[in-house]
Order: structure tokens, then C-alpha cells, then sequence
């Protein structure tokens, strides 16, 4: 069944309804599950979340922490997700809200409150490579490697759990507030406090004539984004994935995969074609982007400092800092239009760390900076925030952002399974 048009006014064909699957289970606190790729190198985080769901009835079972890839027993966890899924399936534990979108409110440990839609993406209108100007477009480099072992379980997988989060560059924010005005007399579908100190979350059912209104402010803000960044690009970037880039890489490769083992005509309406993402607002109150700093160990802290200015500074520009041992250096990185601070200092260091000795880490917080950059033959340097006004232009102008650019929250504020979607026939 095709997600174009179905009868509805006005609609973007890149942000969807879809057919969503909602768990009926006795406790939705143990149902919902953080992201796979959170905690990654924190077993004992999953060995709590394993000993609190037990047997019950959990997206645990559906899903593979990245914390388990590479396991002797990666393969038979594989095939047992998939036979849970096919099973919960069977026995009615997921109801079907046709043609629907949800609306969800994320309360997060410092009491904001971060607004998003759970919807479809036409995987057509996205793209991972930084060549293809999609008008879905990934903000970080994809490490194709990590895109095998991702296959492996999605592709023959009934259902998906969408961890993606997608931004939308909603500077009027117009487009979720047409919803939240109206969400009392929407359908509450769930409200419940998140494990392992998620906060609190609670979703209603968006369908109808609040859903048609959406859909409509959705197409102007796809209209609004043509105009506003037109001499940037022909075809401007109208959603930037902010979380999840490399399980919706995932979900496109396995359906170019589909597309190469099957005449179009027999999928071009297949529902491998879409993908479940919660749809966010960039510039929300809740959207806190925190800068995540370099420091180097193993290294001449003096010779890095002096090729670093010869080759990217200059008497005027963004300013950084610089701390090794006792010593702080105030700098001025030279960037042409649109560039951030993160992009020329990682370009560089990526460039001299190969001819150089050196580690680099990534750091949050100045302080923790600081207080390591105190140790022999170490550097940090402190990079500024970016700006949320930045992403869109950057992403236009310069591609794909280098890793680890900035962070959007905490690792527990990530997003929890919760909603899922049928993506095979």
C-alpha cells in the first residue's frame, strides 16, 4: 500500500503517516528500551536492563545493544530477535493505528520538555552519501563498516523500532505547535516514566483533522526551507538527521538492496521503503547542542601548537583555546563562510596525527579539558558550541560534519523504543 497522497490535502511526500504498531502490555516501563548504540562500552548497563525486564514482554528482546556486536553469539541473538518479533506478532501484542502519526512529549532530568512526531520517511528522499543533495540529508560522516552487521538484522526482520531522531529547521516553530495547541482532545496512547532514569515520557495518537493540519504546515515548511536557503543550493537540505545516522544508513542500504534484487514495479510501494523516525524541532527550547573538545596525549604539545598556527590561524577569527601543562593560548582559527571551529581543527588533526605521534579523545566539559590537559605531552583545545542557526548551512555547504561535532543531550535523554512499524510484506 503507497504512503503518497492516501486522500490527504496538500501533503509532503518526504515525512509520511504511517501504519505504527503500538505494544498492549501490561508495564510500558519495561517495554521501552534506550537506544542500541547508547552505553556501548557499559555492559553492566544492559546486564541491569536484562535483570529488571526478565521475561517480560520488552523491546530488549527486539533489538541488539551495540555493546553485544561482535560476540561469539551475535548470529543467535540475531535469529532469536527476529523469531520474538515474528512471535509478539502472532500473538496480538501489537495493535496497528492505520495511517497515523504520534505525538510525543519527552520529559527530560532537567524538567524540559523535548516535543517530537513519530512518522515515515520516504527513503527516496534520503541520502547518507554527502554528494546526492537530498532533501534528507545525514549530519555526520557514515563508517561504512558499521553498516554490515546492522543489515544483518534488519534485513530479514519483520518490524523496525525507530531510534532516529530527525530535525526539522522550524525557526517560526509553527510546525509541532499546531499539535501541541490541540493534544487535549487527541487520543492518549501512553504515559509512563522511562527505566534507568530516563525521565518521563507520554504519547497521543495524531489522526484526523489534527493530522491533516500538520501535514499542511509540514508543506510549508518544506516550501519556506526551498526559499530561505535557495542560493545555497538548488536543492536545499529540508531535514537533517540529528540522532540514529547510522541505523537510518541501515535502513537505506537494505532497501537499495531490495531495489537491486527486484524489479521496481514489484517494490516501489514496499514498506521497506519508509522508515519510523521521531520528527524534532531544532530550534525547541529542549534541543541543548554541548561541544565536545579534543585532547591529544603522546605529543609535543609546543610543535602542535605551532604548526597548528601556521595553518589554521590568523590575527582575526573564531576564537579557541588551548591549555597544555600550565599554559593557555588563546588562538583564532582562519574559516571561510559557514565552517565550524570542530571542522578545521579535526581536519587538522586527522592530517598531523598522521605524520606525528599522538592520541586523540573526545572530551565534554572544560573542566574535565583542563584538568587532563595538565598531564605530560598532553594538549586540549576547547572548541565552541555550534550554533543551531549553523547545522543546515553547514551540512549545505561543507557536507557531512566531522565526528563527534557536538552532543544533543545525555546519553539517557537518547530516544527509547517504544512505537515500532511492519517492513516486510
Amino acid at each position: 500500500m503507497s504512503y503518497k497522497k492516501r486522500g490527504t490535502r496538500n501533503m509532503s511526500e518526504t515525512f509520511l503517516p504511517a501504519n505504527i504498531l503500538m505494544p498492549q502490555v501490561d508495564s510500558m516501563k519495561k517495554w521501552a528500551v534506550i537506544a542500541c548504540d547508547q552505553f556501548s562500552s557499559q555492559p553492566e548497563y544492559w546486564d541491569e536492563v536484562k535483570e529488571y525486564v526478565g521475561n517480560t514482554p520488552s523491546t530488549l528482546h527486539l533489538m541488539l545493544p551495540e555493546a553485544y556486536l561482535g560476540s561469539e553469539e551475535e548470529d543467535e541473538k540475531i535469529r532469536k530477535i527476529q523469531s520474538t518479533m515474528k512471535n509478539y506478532a502472532d500473538d496480538h501484542l501489537l495493535k496497528t493505528y492505520e495511517n497515523s502519526l504520534v505525538y510525543v512529549e519527552r520529559t527530560l532530568q532537567n524538567g524540559k520538555i523535548r516535543r517530537g512526531i513519530v512518522g515515515a520517511i520516504d527513503l527516496e528522499q534520503y541520502s547518507y552519501t554527502p554528494e546526492h543533495e537530498a532533501k534528507i540529508r545525514s549530519t555526520e560522516k557514515t563508517v561504512m563498516e558499521r553498516i554490515p552487521p546492522r543489515m544483518k538484522i534488519r534485513y530479514q526482520a519483520p518490524i523496525e523500532l525507530p531510534h532516529v531522531i530527525l530535525l526539522c529547521d522550524d525557526w517560526k516553530n509553527e510546525v509541532l505547535e499546531i499539535v501541541t495547541e490541540q493534544k487535549a482532545n487527541l487520543e492518549k496512547l501512553y504515559e509512563f516514566d522511562l527505566m534507568q532514569e530516563g525521565g518521563h515520557i507520554a504519547g497521543w495518537l495524531v489522526d484526523g483533522e489534527v493530522k491533516e493540519q500538520f501535514l499542511e504546515k509540514l508543506q510549508s515548511y518544506e516550501e519556506q526551507m526551498t526559499e530561505k536557503y535557495k542560493d545555497l543550493s538548488d536543492d536545499p537540505m529540508v531535514y537533517a538527521v540529528g540522532d540514529g545516522n547510522h541505523s537510518l544508513a541501515t535502513a537505506k542500504a537494505c532497501y537499495e538492496k531490495l531495489k537491486k534484487n527486484h524489479q521496481w514495479e514489484h517494490i516501489k510501494d514496499h514498506p521497506a521503503r519508509y522508515a519510523l523516525v521521531e520528527l524534532e524541532n531544532l530550534h525547541d527550547d529542549s534541543q541543548q547542542f554541548e561541544p565536545i573538545h579534543r585532547v591529544i596525549t603522546g605529543t609535543d604539545p609546543e610543535e602542535l601548537i605551532h604548526a597548528l598556527k601556521k595553518e589554521c590561524c590568523s590575527e582575526e577569527g573564531q576564537t579557541i583555546r588551548c591549555y597544555y601543562g600550565k599554559k593557555e593560548e588563546v588562538l583564532h582559527l582562519n574559516l571561510h563562510k559557514h565552517q565550524l571551529a570542530v571542522d578545521k581543527i579535526q581536519t587538522f588533526l586527522d592530517k598531523y596525527l598522521k605524520d606525528n605521534s599522538g592520541c586523540i579523545d573526545y572530551i565534554h566539559g572544560e573542566d574535565v579539558l583542563k584538568e587532563l590537559s595538565k598531564q605530560e605531552q598532553t594538549i586540549g583545545i576547547e572548541l565552541p558550541a555550534m550554533e543551531k542557526d549553523q547545522l543546515f548551512p553547514s551540512v549545505m555547504t561543507d557536507g557531512t560534519l566531522p565526528r563527534k561535532t557536538f552532543s544533543m543531550g545525555h546519553a539517557c535523554e537518547k530516544r527509547y523504543y517504544i512505537e515500532g512499524r511492519k517492513i516486510q510484506r
